[in-house]
């Protein structure tokens, strides 16, 4: 049992840290900018520096922060409604089937690009939806099974979204870098779209805790305490898939950021959803901007993808997941 002062440490150095990177991230490139000139040029006088690191970079960092929390409460939420410590919403075709939906509006109905997000929820909801009636089998669902048909379904949807992004020509277009997940370009206007569909959810999920909490009891048990277990696990299912699915029309799929974190966070703040949820959403907004701050300067001039960072890592993070929890959910 975690005590609460060791949690409230845990947020405490958490949030140190996560302002020690926005520094860093700010700083990340050939102009340099130090927090004092930086806080003269935001909030004093007009700073010709600041003014270009507020234009370029403070987008790409605010689209890092926001999509970082978003993907990881989702996978928090998701691993609650499954009952299953390695769901994710790339692992299980989530990001891929957003992406996809997201890259066809690109391409096919640029005049519907404002409605990217919703089409991108869509498309989320779908992938969801198929990866829940491929594991339905003799009146139960497997959590593994889950997980396998989840990857496929990942699998055939990333192929398609590739598949457009090389038909549209390779180059970074808009089509491409939702494709790559590649935030280099984004602007403000695409940080308001994030944060205008994100924040309500993200709000929706810091008051669903005591659902989650009861969900990882046994059906029967949540039932005797009154809870509508299916309508429960719907209303919180749709809160996690528009938290991926936003997040992957504005920066395109990332595989398991939310699987890692909330592992991270469960070994710092325990199980309670009532500190887990908070937890990792900031946690996983210091861990995106980490990746992508990492992706741009372990290369420099040229820059990684956040996508392939979190990709490089979190693959031998999964396999030792699986491997730990296979005796508990493989059968």
């Amino acid at each position: 049992m975690i005590g609460t002062v060791r949690k409230i440490s845990a947020f405490a150095v958490l949030i140190v840290a996560l302002a020690a990177l926005f520094v860093v991230a700010v700083n990340t490139g050939t102009l340099k900018v130090e927090p004092a000139q930086l806080f003269s040029g935001l909030f004093i006088e007009y700073d010709d520096a600041v003014a270009t690191v507020f234009d370029l970079r403070f987008p790409r960092i605010f689209i890092a922060l926001a999509g970082g929390a978003a993907l990881s409460v989702s996978g928090v939420l998701l691993q609650a409604v499954i009952r299953n410590p390695l769901a994710d919403p790339g692992i299980i075709g989530i990001g891929s089937g957003a992406g996809c939906a997201a890259v066809a509006v690109v391409l096919f109905a640029p005049a519907l690009f404002y409605f990217t997000p919703l089409i991108a929820c869509a498309g989320g909801l779908a992938a969801f939806a198929l990866v829940y009636t491929l594991s339905w089998r003799a009146g139960s669902l497997s959590p593994l099974r889950i997980i396998l048909v989840g990857i496929a379904v990942s699998a055939m949807f990333s192929g398609l979204s590739a598949a457009a992004s090389t038909a549209s020509g390779g180059v970074m277009s808009g089509a491409a870098s939702l494709a790559d997940a590649n935030i280099t370009m984004k602007t403000w206007s695409d940080v308001r779209v994030l944060a205008a569909y994100a924040a309500p959810f993200l709000i929706a999920a810091l008051f669903v805790w005591k659902r989650c909490d009861l969900l990882l009891l046994e059906d029967k048990t949540a039932r005797s305490l009154g809870v509508d277990v299916a309508k429960s696990r719907l209303g919180i299912s749709v809160v996690a898939v528009v938290l991926a699915s936003v997040a992957t029309a504005v920066i395109g799929p990332i595989s398991f950021l939310g699987l890692i974190v909330p592992h991270c966070a469960r070994l710092l703040v325990g199980s309670s959803h009532r500190w887990l949820v908070p937890y990792s959403m900031l946690l996983g907004a210091f861990t995106l901007l980490l990746a992508d701050t990492i992706g741009r300067s372990i290369a420099a001039p040229y820059e990684i993808s956040a996508a392939v960072v979190m990709a490089v890592v979190g693959g031998p993070a999964f396999i030792v997941l699986l491997r730990k929890a296979g005796g508990v959910y493989g059968e």
